[in-house]
C-alpha cells in the first residue's frame, strides 16, 4: 500500500490519534497504523508566536507615518531654485552670493541689512573644484531628517524650528568673527574666524533638526516604539560627534559657530515644545500656525529686501590668502608684488568687469625673477589665468551666455589657484618669510556691469 499522509495536521507530541483509513487508534510516537499499515505523518514543530505590537504603539506609528511632510520639500525646492538662479547669474560665490543675501558682517554693521540673518538659510556656496557639493550634502540631510521632525511635530512647528534654528546659526556666525580669539589656540580656531567673508548655508538649520531629534528621543523615550528608541535620542550622538570632528578638522572652511548655534537652539526648542500627539487640535495648535505664518512672512520680506538692494554697490572683500606680505628684499618682494597685482586684476575683471589692470599685471608677472620651483609654477599659472582674462575682455560683442560661462570658469580656476597658493604659503612659503595678511579695506566697488 502506497505511503500517504493520512492523519490530520500537526498534533502535539505524546498524544494518540485516529487513523483516517481504518479508524484504529494510533499510539503516541508510532510511525504507522498497526491495523492497516498506513504511514503516520510526523507532527510539525510548533511555531513560536509572533509578537504583536500593542494597540497604542500601532496607533502611534500609523498616525505619524500618515502625516504630510509638505514644508520639507518646499524648503528643499527653494534652496535648489536659488542655487540655480545664482549659477545663471555668474555662480554662487563672491559678489553674486553677497548680492543674493549671504551673511557679511560689514553690510549688517554699516548698512543695517538685518535680512542677512534670514536669507543665508536658503543660499549655498559653489565650492572650488567641488561645485554644488555644499548644496547636495545639506539637501540630503534635509531630505533624511526633515520628514521625521515635520511628522512628529507637525508642519507649523517644523517651519518655526527650521527658521529659528537657521537664524540662530547665522547669528552665531556673525558673533564668531573675532580675529583675536581665533588666534588663541585650537578651541579659538574651531569656534572663531579671522576674516569677515560671505557665509551662507542651511547647516545651522539642519543641525537644529538634529538637536530636536536628540532631545525628542530622550524626552519621550517611554512613549516610543523600540525601533524609534534606537533611532532618536542617543542614536543621534554619532551624527553629532562625527560632524563636530569634521568641523574641527576643517576649521578654516567650515562655519562651526553656525553649526553649534543651530544645534543648541534646536535642543532648547525641543526641551520647551511638545510633539504633536494623536488627538484633536487645541488652542496651542492655532498659536503655532500663527507663528508659522509669521516665519514665512519674515522669509518673504527678507528676500524682498535683498531684491530691492540687489544693485547696491558692494564693499570690497577678498577671500583669505589674497594678500601677501614679506620682509625679504629683491626677488621675494618682486614675487609678492606681482602675485598681488595678478590676483587683484583678475578679481577686478571677474567681479566688476574692469580689464584695465590685466595687461600691466601680465607684464609684471612675466618679468618677475625666479624664486623656487613651486613659486615659479604658481606664478606661471597665475599669468596664464590673467592672459585668459585678457582674451575674454578683448572679444568684441561675444554672446552673453558664452561670456558669462567663460567668466564663471575663470572664477572657479582662480579659486582653485588660490587654494593651492595658500597651501604653498603654509608650507614652502615659511622658509621665505611669507605670510598671509588680511586684505585692507578699499573703496566700494560697483556691481559687475555697473559703474562705480
Amino acid at each position: 500500500m502506497a505511503e500517504r499522509d493520512t492523519f490530520e495536521g500537526a498534533r502535539p507530541a505524546g498524544r494518540p490519534s485516529l487513523c483516517r483509513d481504518c479508524g484504529a487508534i494510533v499510539g503516541a510516537g508510532e510511525q504507522a497504523c498497526s491495523a492497516c499499515g498506513a504511514a503516520a505523518r510526523r507532527p510539525a514543530p510548533e511555531r513560536p508566536a509572533v509578537p504583536q505590537p500593542d494597540p497604542a504603539t500601532a496607533r502611534f506609528v500609523r498616525a505619524i507615518i500618515n502625516r504630510p511632510a509638505t514644508f520639507t520639500f518646499v524648503f528643499l525646492i527653494a534652496n535648489v531654485f536659488l542655487y540655480l538662479m545664482m549659477s545663471f547669474d555668474g555662480g554662487a560665490t563672491g559678489n553674486v552670493l553677497v548680492a543674493y543675501g549671504a551673511k557679511l558682517n560689514a553690510l549688517i554693521n554699516e548698512r543695517g541689512e538685518w535680512w542677512r540673518f534670514v536669507t543665508p538659510i536658503f543660499l549655498h556656496v559653489q565650492m572650488p573644484a567641488l561645485g554644488p557639493l555644499h548644496l547636495l550634502t545639506n539637501m540630503y540631510g534635509l531630505f533624511m531628517l526633515g520628514p521625521y521632525v515635520e511628522k512628529l511635530y507637525g508642519s507649523a512647528k517644523f517651519v518655526v524650528f527650521w527658521i529659528a534654528c537657521g537664524v540662530a546659526g547665522v547669528a552665531a556666525s556673525y558673533l564668531a568673527v573675532q580675529p583675536e580669539l581665533a588666534a588663541s589656540g585650537a578651541l579659538g580656531r574651531f569656534l572663531f574666524k579671522v576674516h569677515d567673508v560671505p557665509s551662507a548655508g542651511a547647516s545651522g538649520a539642519l543641525f537644529g533638526l538634529v538637536g530636536v531629534l536628540f532631545v525628542f528621543g530622550i524626552k519621550y523615550r517611554s512613549e516610543l516604539p523600540e525601533g524609534l528608541k534606537r533611532a532618536f535620542g542617543t542614536g543621534m550622538l554619532p551624527i553629532i560627534l562625527i560632524n563636530l570632528f569634521i568641523g574641527y578638522a576643517g576649521s578654516g572652511f567650515i562655519d562651526n559657530a553656525a553649526h553649534l548655534g543651530g544645534l543648541v537652539s534646536g535642543m532648547a526648542l525641543a526641551l520647551c515644545v511638545g510633539y504633536k500627539r494623536i488627538g484633536p487640535r487645541g488652542p496651542v495648535a492655532y498659536a503655532w500656525h500663527f507663528l508659522q505664518a509669521a516665519c514665512l512672512l519674515l522669509v518673504a520680506a527678507s528676500f524682498l529686501m535683498a531684491a530691492r538692494n540687489f544693485h547696491q554697490p558692494l564693499p570690497a572683500w577678498q577671500p583669505p590668502g589674497f594678500g601677501l606680505d614679506s620682509g625679504e628684499p629683491s626677488n621675494i618682494v618682486a614675487f609678492t608684488e606681482a602675485v598681488n597685482a595678478g590676483q587683484g586684476a583678475l578679481r577686478a575683471f571677474i567681479d566688476r568687469g574692469q580689464a584695465e589692470a590685466l595687461a600691466p599685471a601680465a607684464e609684471q608677472l612675466g618679468r618677475t625673477p625666479s624664486v623656487n620651483e613651486g613659486a615659479d609654477a604658481l606664478r606661471d599659472d597665475l599669468k596664464a589665468l590673467v592672459e585668459r582674462a585678457r582674451g575674454v575682455s578683448a572679444e568684441r560683442d561675444p554672446p552673453e551666455a558664452e561670456r558669462r560661462r567663460r567668466t564663471r570658469q575663470l572664477r572657479e580656476d582662480l579659486n582653485d589657484w588660490s587654494r593651492r597658493f595658500a597651501e604653498w604659503v603654509r608650507t614652502d612659503g615659511k622658509a621665505l618669510n611669507l605670510i598671509i595678511e588680511e586684505a585692507k579695506p578699499e573703496a566700494e566697488p560697483a556691481r559687475p556691469g555697473e559703474e562705480k
